[in-house]
């Protein structure tokens, strides 16, 4: 509870503006929330990715027999989704973003509704309520009398965030991003921007998503999708297998989050977010946009490349990608990128699409508050052009004080987060 909050302890002023004397406001990280493939909580994600097992199974909800592979990173256990009191959305995806928000906002201890108007919400989704959207086309194809228009009102990207503002009453500034697969990541940047900038004290912030027909067929037409294992960085590497869920980050001012005692898992010491500006849907082979992204994390972060301990790669296990990001990775590091353990979750949650990026900077906090850093799966032959320390199969203990979370998308979205231990 926020009880001796900021809204009670500092003037209006004083709250809006930002820190004086070229002083920028600290954000650290106050709550975590997620739903993916290996469980319903962050627990249950944690324990999976330390025990090095993988949430890639058949998929069961709908029939995957036509596509380049049936199975993905399906969230099973949907009865154990803890959703808001009274509130049961029709779509699956709003159902993943709410539980995980319910579960940040909890473990943030925000659960009045004291200071309403300082709080924000910035969600990202690539397709959004696309079980609603898929029901309602059907309906218009086969019996169009039955076409229910409200299924269109709950598709809409906004219900999400408009439900979960509702829910927790976060009445300050609210967005939706969609930014391709980066879009979690670049909703933490929308956050860290928008309590930098004084406009509130707290934001909920991470990526939702859902496997559909609609969604992988596309994916399936992009060539992304393989046809055997997701291998990141490995040489037989032959793409990537869609996942869903949702990533929530409880995003704080850090005197507001001291003030009323809250625990702090870490510090967003820096972000950025880009694109390539190169094609539609083509990766960039030269990779210039991943490692400028990079580049400038670092430069928002102050941080010096030396002091990057762990890196969490997008490394997607498609052919090109997994390659520019090693050097992406290798041109902002130099020599210290061969001295730092560098790991992708996608074999274990699969591609959360949206998701991913959050999901991935949780991962990163966990690391830093528990000296554990994830593998990276089937991940059995070296590729001589992936040639960093991929953390091959098993977990592996490793002080971690300064993470760095790389996020990717299909059109050339990029976003970087730099994550470090919380210290005065």
């Amino acid at each position: 509870m926020e009880s001796g909050s900021t809204s009670e302890t500092r003037s209006a002023a004083e709250r809006v503006a930002p820190a004086q004397d070229g002083e920028r406001r600290r954000v650290v990280i106050t709550g975590l929330g997620a739903v993916s493939s290996l469980g319903p909580t962050v627990e249950a994600l944690w324990e999976g990715l330390c025990a090095g097992r993988s949430g890639i199974s058949p998929i069961e909800r709908f029939d995957a027999s036509g596509l380049r592979n049936a199975t993905g990173g399906e969230v099973k256990e949907l009865a154990a989704l803890r959703l808001p009191p009274g509130v049961d959305p029709a779509d699956l995806a709003t159902r993943f973003a709410l539980a995980a928000a319910r579960e940040a906002v909890e473990d943030a201890g925000l659960t009045d509704r004291a200071g309403a108007e300082r709080r924000g919400i910035a969600f990202a989704t690539n397709f959004g309520g696309a079980s609603l959207w898929e029901r309602f086309s059907t309906s218009l194809m086969t019996a169009p009398e039955e076409a229910d228009p409200a299924d269109l009102a709950g598709y809409a990207f906004l219900s999400a965030a408009a439900l979960a503002a509702e829910c927790f009453g976060f009445a300050g500034p609210r967005a939706t991003l969609s930014l391709s697969c980066s879009s979690g990541g670049a909703a933490i940047a929308w956050g860290l921007d928008t309590i930098r900038l004084g406009r509130a004290d707290v934001v909920l912030a991470g990526g939702y998503d859902m496997l559909s027909l609609s969604a992988l067929a596309g994916l399936s037409v992009l060539r992304t999708i393989t046809a055997e294992k997701l291998r990141p960085f490995d040489k037989k590497r032959s793409g990537t297998i869609f996942g869903e869920g949702a990533g929530m980050l409880v995003l704080e001012e850090r005197e507001h989050a001291l003030a009323r005692g809250a625990r702090i898992y870490g510090e967003v010491c820096g972000a950025a977010t880009n694109n390539n500006a190169y094609h539609v849907t083509a990766p960039d082979k030269r990779g210039e946009g991943l490692t400028q992204v990079v580049r400038a994390a670092l430069a928002d972060a102050a941080v010096a490349p030396e002091a990057i301990d762990y890196v969490n790669a997008h490394a997607t296990g498609t052919k090109y990608h997994d390659v520019v990001e090693t050097l992406a990775i290798k041109e902002n590091l130099g020599e210290r990128a061969y001295q730092v353990p560098v790991s992708s979750i996608k074999a274990a949650t699969a591609h959360a699409m949206a998701a991913a990026g959050s999901l991935e900077a949780i991962a990163c906090l966990l690391a830093i508050r528990d000296g554990v850093v994830p593998p990276t799966l089937n991940y059995e032959e070296p590729d001589p052009e992936c040639d960093l320390d991929c953390v091959p199969n098993e977990a592996r203990e490793a002080r971690v004080t300064c993470a760095l979370s790389i996020s990717a998308g299909i059109g050339g979205n990029n976003a970087a987060l730099i994550l470090r231990r919380d210290e005065p």
